[in-house]
């Protein structure tokens, strides 16, 4: 069963994407997952899928790479307005039940699998399925509204992130260009920066705009992982150079090989990301207390050592720009190019990913306050995908053949939590997306250090 975990946006959301494909398109995605770069080979077996699937160290590089993203950086100024003590165990907490909930949509998944005799089954089609076994006659026969609305918001999550991330690159590309004459190679104090201004913000947009495209080409999954290894690792040099001035101050399955190895390797991810998140976010409070800033590099010294941070960072969102589209193109793009006569389906995706990666541009660009609009979407539709849904999907799936009553209530309490997050964070952006009135800031800019 292929999978493809991603949450590695700005809300912190978690989303598992299992396959992304309706039946009836199966034949055609197996096709594209494994055509290389740009070229038309011919369709595939799912005997040939299953020995060309993604290896197990390939699926923790991906699953860490969705996850551990630009939000890392503002932990330190959650655990402030958390608390010492709050702040570390709500990680926790969130980071078991998130983890829980991925588990529990993979075991669905896989039983309707079974069931179906099915070689892989995708998050749409798992509720689908789940809402076809509740007694509800209504219910039943509208169960592929449960499949299209999953996938509608997967798509409108992961384009969100891949505006936000266009916007985290142009700022943080004109930050160290802009301080470029200011910064020296004494890292043991602050200093006020003098910036010396440059072009406009947007202009740094578009002219990241070619090397979007040019990744997101590639159709391989297997391709990305490349890519998801080269942002692991600028990201965590950048991790570890801001730990190291902190702690020197202070005293995805249905693509594996082996898909049932899957549980296991994503109980190990997620412990990674949950202890990484914990640590940084603790350690920066600790360090910096209630001068922390809204990302800990806001924190570091004007000195070429802590710039490199940011330049790290900017080439680790640039390889992670791609396994987030991934995401809505593996549901748009196999879908529309079966409408077509087979000499058009290439031009035709090529065609679709200019344009989706246009579109994500244009949108950071043009929308004043994206930060805001992207907490709505994440208060929106991550609370619904990450953490309502999963609960409601094992009640659906397994309460017609018998399911404990401590079940029952750990899942409704799971998708009562979530229902709480949806509604307060969809109340918080809107009242800040209403009284706002200033010009376009993301929260994990780096302007100003001092």
């Amino acid at each position: 069963m292929p999978v493809t975990k991603s949450a590695g946006g700005p809300q912190g959301t978690v989303d598992l994407q299992l396959d992304l494909r309706s039946p009836p398109e199966s034949a055609r995605k197996l096709q594209n997952k494994d055509s290389g770069f740009l070229d038309g080979s011919p369709s595939k077996s799912p005997a040939s899928e299953v020995t060309k699937g993604i290896t197990t160290f390939q699926t923790l590089v991906h699953l860490l790479k969705s996850n551990i993203g630009t939000g890392i950086l503002g932990l330190p100024l959650a655990m402030k307005n958390a608390g010492i003590l709050m702040g570390p165990l709500s990680l926790l907490a969130m980071g078991i039940i998130s983890c829980h909930c991925m588990h529990i949509l993979v075991r669905c998944a896989q039983h309707f699998c079974r069931r179906l005799n099915k070689p892989f089954m995708d998050y749409g089609d798992t509720v689908m399925h789940g809402l076809e076994a509740i007694p509800n006659a209504w219910l039943r026969n509208h169960g592929h509204w449960g499949r299209h609305f999953v996938s509608f918001f997967l798509i409108v999550t992961q384009m969100g992130f891949c505006c936000v991330y266009i916007v985290f690159l142009a700022d943080n590309l004109k930050q160290v260009v802009e301080a470029v004459n200011s910064t020296t190679t004494n890292c043991h104090y602050n200093e006020t920066v003098v910036l010396t201004p440059t072009m406009d913000s947007r202009l740094y947009m578009v002219s990241f705009l070619p090397f979007l495209v040019l990744i997101v080409l590639i159709r391989n999954l297997r391709v990305l992982t490349i890519f998801s290894l080269l942002a692991n690792i600028t990201m965590l040099v950048s991790l570890v150079i801001i730990a190291q001035y902190i702690v020197q101050v202070l005293p995805l399955e249905n693509k594996m090989k082996d898909a049932r190895r899957f549980p296991l390797i994503l109980s190990l991810g997620m412990s990674i990301v949950t202890a990484l998140y914990i640590s940084i976010g603790t350690l920066g409070y600790l360090r910096f207390g209630n001068g922390i800033k809204a990302s800990i590099t806001l924190n570091l010294p004007n000195c070429w050592l802590y710039q490199s941070v940011k330049i790290l960072y900017i080439s680790g969102i640039l390889c992670t720009y791609a396994l987030q589209f991934y995401v809505p193109a593996e549901i748009i793009i196999p879908f529309t190019t079966s409408q077509v006569a087979k000499r058009w389906a290439l031009p035709l995706d090529l065609c679709i990913r200019l344009a989706m990666v246009s579109v994500t541009c244009v949108l950071a660009i043009l929308i004043p306050r994206l930060d805001l609009v992207l907490s709505l979407v994440g208060s929106l539709s991550s609370s619904a995908l990450a953490l309502i849904i999963p609960p409601l999907l094992e009640i659906a799936t397994f309460y017609s053949e018998g399911m404990s009553p401590v079940t029952i209530i750990k899942d409704a309490l799971i998708s009562i939590l979530g229902f709480v997050g949806f509604v307060m964070g969809t109340y918080q952006a809107l009242n800040e997306l209403i009284r706002s009135e200033d010009p376009l800031t993301f929260s994990n800019s780096t302007t100003f250090i001092q």
